[in-house]
């Protein structure tokens, strides 16, 4: 088949959807099919320009798929209308080389949420192939700006943006999310039974398991001391203050180090919150190459989100997280998501209480054979619902059914 898929973040991103998004793309054209991307330019998740990376590209082969780049608005504080800005700039953007893609033929066209406001462009390019389209939500954008403050409490406002959502996702042949609680919400919105799919993220397993973080404790000066560890993006909904917070409640654990590693518009502030603390460490976004010695460093992995963002998003770092190999301690309520995906990996704790995340995490650093335990019992899980090729090969036989 020829598969055609708009979508803003793409690699050499290395965190985020941008992995996600190229490891399909790659995973459809070592099964044979052809695949072309319309991508945004490199800037997630420092929200800059990769130094290295033009804004705008002609097509280009990139393991196995045709990539073309086109240029956007990046803003460096991305508050809501500077976050419309830069999706209406992408959408703008890709219009014109996705619509020549889709003239040349493709029997399905995919795009990628964020970016809801590129969907009629990828249904105008659906329309001129004549090709069916998917929608795939890695996060549900509106819902989640309202969870965060970041488009203030209006009920009238909420309910004007959750309608237009709803009418950018009606049309689509398929609409897809990362968990089953995600799925249940676009049902919830609207989106019919039979065109619900659920299209998992996956792991890196192979390198998520093999580290052994020692060169990071010599790098850092760890020593000895038990890592909880939070690696990724730093915005508002991971509710990462609390991470600070729970060091705090601890610094009386000379045993005890909180690393945190990761970009985003929330790290200055985290740095001003966590200044007088000598237990935690503030460390850029590591490369991708050392993803398994970061995450062999943690005793304890953290995993932070505000009770509003539930069911709104499921981190993608979960996935390596787990196939880690190593505990977890999550704030996140029974019969959500991340309480599902955890549950006998780990400990869950009500979202923001920092007194029982703080114990939390000192209870499984002080009981050794429980960690182990639930190490194991997290890697067997990444190993049964987070294998790439699986997810992989589920997308591939509903995409040849649709086009068949």
């Amino acid at each position: 088949m020829k598969l055609l898929i708009l979508g803003l973040n793409y690699a050499p991103e290395p965190v985020g959807i941008g992995p996600f998004s190229a490891g399909l793309a790659e995973g459809m054209a070592a099964r044979g099919h052809s695949v072309t991307v319309v991508a945004g330019q490199p800037y997630y998740p420092q929200w800059r320009p990769y130094p290295d990376q033009p804004a705008h590209e002609a097509e280009r082969l990139e393991n196995g798929v045709g990539v073309i780049r086109v240029p956007h608005y990046i803003p460096a504080e991305p508050s809501f209308a500077r976050r419309l800005r830069h999706y209406l700039t992408f959408a703008r953007a890709a219009r014109a080389p996705l619509l020549a893609a889709a003239r040349q033929g493709c029997d399905l066209v995919l795009t990628v949420a964020p970016a809801l406001f590129a969907v009629p462009v990828a249904r105008r390019a659906a329309r001129a192939a004549g090709a069916p389209l998917w929608v795939h939500l890695q996060d549900f954008e509106a819902d989640a700006m309202f969870a965060t403050g970041i488009l203030g409490r209006s009920r009238a406002a909420e309910r004007a943006a959750l309608a237009l959502e709803r009418r950018l996702l009606l049309p689509a042949d398929r609409v897809s999310s990362i968990s089953p609680q995600m799925c249940a919400r676009l049902r919830e919105k609207g989106v019919p039974k039979d065109a619900v799919f659920e299209l998992r993220n996956w792991s890196t397993l192979a390198a998520a398991g093999a580290g052994d973080g020692s060169a990071y404790r010599g790098e850092w000066q760890l020593g000895e001391r038990h890592v909880a560890l939070y690696s990724g993006n730093i915005a508002r909904k991971q509710g990462i203050e609390i991470v600070i917070e729970a060091a705090r409640r601890l610094r009386h654990r000379e045993d005890i180090v909180f690393v945190i590693c990761g970009e985003g518009p929330n790290r200055a502030h985290l740095a001003e919150l966590a200044a007088d603390l000598s237990n935690v460490q503030l460390r850029p976004l590591q490369p991708l190459e050392r993803l398994a010695d970061l995450l062999a460093l943690a005793a304890v992995h953290l995993l932070p989100q505000i009770a509003e963002a539930a069911d709104l998003v499921l981190p993608s770092k979960l996935a390596n997280i787990l196939a880690s190999g190593r505990p977890v301690v999550a704030t996140a309520a029974p019969g959500t998501g991340i309480h599902a995906e955890i549950e006998g990996c780990g400990l869950a704790t009500a979202p923001g209480e920092p007194g029982p995340f703080a114990d939390a995490i000192a209870a499984l650093i002080d009981d050794p054979a429980r960690s182990r335990s639930f190490g194991a019992a997290a890697r067997l899980r990444a190993e049964q619902r987070w294998t790439r090729n699986a997810v992989v090969d589920r997308f591939e036989r509903t995409a040849l059914e649709m086009t068949a």
